[in-house]
């Protein structure tokens, strides 16, 4: 028997009709803290962005990413389902957020730091890369 997706006990419909008093009593605290705290400007404006594609996938639209720069807004029940766009300082990443997501930051799933892959040393960089061909 296969049970569906559960967030500390809360179906997946249950926590999309829950109201944000009683999600923060169930995250953990540090989501809480940041929570209990307030919206940013920038996080109130991609609140409004996102219910206004809420509504516009219930009108029967197919879902549209939304781009934002806010890596720091945490990911509530009613953003499941959606793609949003997030900044990592050089382009927009997708994320598609489902409900394993919820409590988590958005900036944690868009990398911004490139692995650093060295090459050969240039000629003269050491001692040693002076015998190395330069061709």
């Amino acid at each position: 028997m296969t049970e569906g997706f559960t967030y500390k006990g809360y179906g997946i419909q249950d926590l999309k009709n829950m109201d944000l008093s009683k999600f923060m009593e169930i995250v953990p605290s540090r989501i809480r803290r940041s929570l209990k705290r307030g919206f940013t400007p920038a996080q109130k404006i991609l609140l409004k962005r996102i219910e206004a594609e809420r509504i516009r996938i219930e009108k029967g639209a197919e879902p549209k990413p939304i781009r934002t720069h806010c890596r720091d807004m945490v990911i509530l029940p009613n953003m499941i389902g959606l793609i949003i766009s997030v900044h990592n300082g050089k382009e927009f990443v997708d994320v598609r957020i489902n409900a394993e997501k919820l409590g988590h930051v958005l900036g944690e799933f868009t990398y911004n730091r490139k692995r650093v892959n060295h090459n050969n040393p240039g000629v003269g960089a050491t001692k040693g890369s002076a015998f190395v061909s330069v061709k």
